[in-house]
């Protein structure tokens, strides 16, 4: 997914050239902690930070000679350190490394650009909360009918599912924060985490001046279940990401078309029929979430290693990581675009509501003639069979078919209510009268 197609903040973080020079920032401070810690000479120290800044002016040209020299030596960070050595020129550079294993450099720096990731997830969540909450106070009461098991249920307003979806994405945010802190753990205990050749203090001094915390306890590694949560955290984000999609999907059906993603002028729908304009954006959301999904999957593999430790899970870790990330980034992308251009169409959410006749009041009606004293099962028993009579009203063709006029055309139902009273019960407004309650409850109004 590093491509044309991700957006070019979250692509840097994942490139080789801003993992070397990570990679380079933790040696120096491991160094600088050792000066203070007096086993490198401050000299040294000034000498091996002077050829490492002319690495850090030339990221790109540090990540060319590592892959040259890796080509024989067939290991990454001794590739890497030993173009840093040779930048260094000096005896000096005997001391970078010094007490340090590879996954020390790999896993701490891995930390740095998942937290990297995180903030940037983290302003992209921020800003389709925005764009949800624009639409959620514009459509707060504009009627439209939900649905349940695809059926015509009760009506309910554009707006709240909107605000429904902001209240989703803000357990999102959360579950993201958390899990970036989670994630945000460095190491440089060694070669099997005794801390045997480095104080913690070092450890200690490297990840408070990366804004890491140092794990508590590690083996060679990083303990891969903190890795696992943040893919699941973002799989989960990707899934809520799905679900709306396809709610907005459906929306968009030609029987339906209550909201649709926006058709540019010049765009086509379909090499075919000209006259298409289908949902690509919310399908590619659906298809992308399903990615997510299965690096997550890949993640919670990588969580039984041998031992201390083996590097199964390292291959694995280059592909999904970056992926997922820049994967999320871009359906971030997607998802603020196509909610600031939304099409919403509130008379075909009108039309909608009368398809079924009125019959969104089976509840109100059924629980009016609960507190007239009727069982639940007689009163439930008079307004199924009125909804039924209304049913076979409209599909005989006729135009007449109400459900209210159905129920007050029968006796046994109208003898219960006064003149008036089921016209009052069998209103929208009834529906609506707890909506600005919810919207001050979710924060979206004062």
């Amino acid at each position: 997914m590093i491509g044309r197609y991700t957006r070019p903040e979250m692509r840097a973080i994942w490139t080789d050239a801003n993992k070397l020079s990570i990679w380079l920032k933790i040696e120096l401070l491991a160094s600088e902690a050792l000066v203070k810690d007096g086993i490198v000479p401050a000299a040294d120290f000034a000498r091996m930070k002077k050829g490492a800044d002319k690495w850090f002016k030339n990221p790109e040209g540090l990540f060319e000679r590592q892959k040259e020299l890796e080509r024989t030596l067939n290991h990454d960070v001794i590739a890497f350190t030993t173009a840093v050595a040779e930048k260094i020129n000096h005896k000096a550079s005997r001391w970078l490394h010094f007490g340090l294993t590879s996954s020390d450099i790999v896993d701490t720096s891995f930390a740095v650009q998942i937290a990297q990731s995180a903030d940037l997830l983290i302003k992209d969540i921020k800003g389709v909360r925005k764009a949800m909450a624009k639409q959620a106070r514009k459509h707060k009461l504009t009627p439209c009918i939900g649905r349940s098991h695809g059926i015509h249920g009760e009506p309910t307003t554009f707006g709240l599912k909107m605000a429904l979806m902001h209240d989703e994405f803000g357990r999102a945010l959360k579950r993201l924060e958390t899990a970036r802190e989670s994630a945000a753990i460095g190491k440089l205990s060694g070669a099997v985490g005794t801390n045997a050749h480095l104080s913690p203090k070092i450890e200690g001094f490297v990840c408070r001046k990366l804004g890491l915390k140092p794990a508590p306890l590690a083996t060679q590694v990083v303990q891969r279940d903190i890795h696992a949560e943040f893919m699941n955290t973002l799989a989960l984000i990707g899934a809520s990401i799905e679900r709306w999609s396809v709610e907005f999907r459906h929306l968009q059906r030609t029987e339906v078309l209550e909201a649709e993603e926006p058709f540019k002028k010049g765009q086509k729908g379909s090499s075919a029929m000209p006259h298409k304009r289908n949902p690509i954006t919310w399908e590619r959301l659906t298809g992308l979430a399903r990615v997510l999904r299965g690096n997550a999957i890949a993640a919670m593999e990588n969580v039984a290693l041998w031992h201390e430790r083996d590097i199964s899970h390292s291959s694995v870790e280059r592909v999904i990581f970056p992926d997922s990330c820049c994967l999320l980034n871009y359906m971030f992308h997607l998802l603020g675009r196509v909610l600031d251009e939304l099409n919403v169409y509130p008379k075909n959410m009108k039309k909608n509501l009368g398809i079924s006749l009125g019959m969104w009041n089976s509840q109100t009606v059924l629980l009016a003639l609960i507190r007239k004293g009727l069982t639940r099962e007689q009163a439930y028993e008079l307004v199924q069979r009125n909804a039924m009579k209304t049913w076979e009203v409209k599909h005989a063709g006729r135009d007449d078919a109400d459900f209210l006029e159905q129920l007050l055309s029968d006796r046994d139902v109208s003898k219960h209510f006064a003149a008036g009273e089921l016209e009052g019960l069998c209103s929208i407004e009834f529906h609506l009268k707890e909506v600005d309650n919810r919207f001050k409850q979710l924060g979206l109004i004062k």
